[in-house]
């Protein structure tokens, strides 16, 4: 393998890997109803965040981050405290209008704040998603599905 290829491996794998991983969690809804209903639906859904971005046309809608204490966490082998332990929350939602249905997908970006090494000792790092998190955003979404008479699936 040439130093060319080498280094274009390098940078590819762990992009594509990333990638593969952030896909993993999506979570769809397919709802009969008015494209309108499905949308507003989908705001409801996520109303205890901040909106960071909502384009209707495109059918995209961003929650700003959202920080979680997390107590308790240690770090390295000596399983140090750490008193600032916390997590931060982001969910994507993406409404798209099919034949005769809505789709509604949806995703949480979650990092911990966590121990690195290094010359930043500490840093946002990607982890799981919140079961708990993904479960509320569909209880939610059903939810208002049904309060605009929608049909879900």
């Amino acid at each position: 393998m040439t130093q060319h290829y080498r280094r274009l491996s390098i940078l590819l794998i762990p992009a594509l890997l990333t990638a593969c991983a952030s896909l993993g969690g999506m979570q769809e809804r397919f709802a009969v109803c008015s494209y309108d209903h499905a949308w507003e639906a989908a705001l409801d859904a996520v109303k205890d965040r901040a909106i960071a971005q909502q384009d209707k046309a495109a059918g995209l809608i961003d929650t700003a981050w959202l920080e979680i204490p997390m107590p308790g966490r240690t770090f390295g082998a000596l399983q140090r405290d750490l008193g600032d332990s916390k997590d931060r929350s982001r969910i994507s939602l993406a409404v798209k209008r099919l034949d005769d249905v809505t789709k509604i997908g949806f995703i949480e970006e979650r990092q911990r704040w966590a121990f690195r090494g290094g010359s930043r000792l500490f840093g946002w790092t990607d982890t799981e998603s919140s079961a708990q998190v993904m479960t509320d955003v569909q209880n939610r979404l059903d939810t208002k599905l049904k309060e605009h008479g929608c049909s879900v699936h």
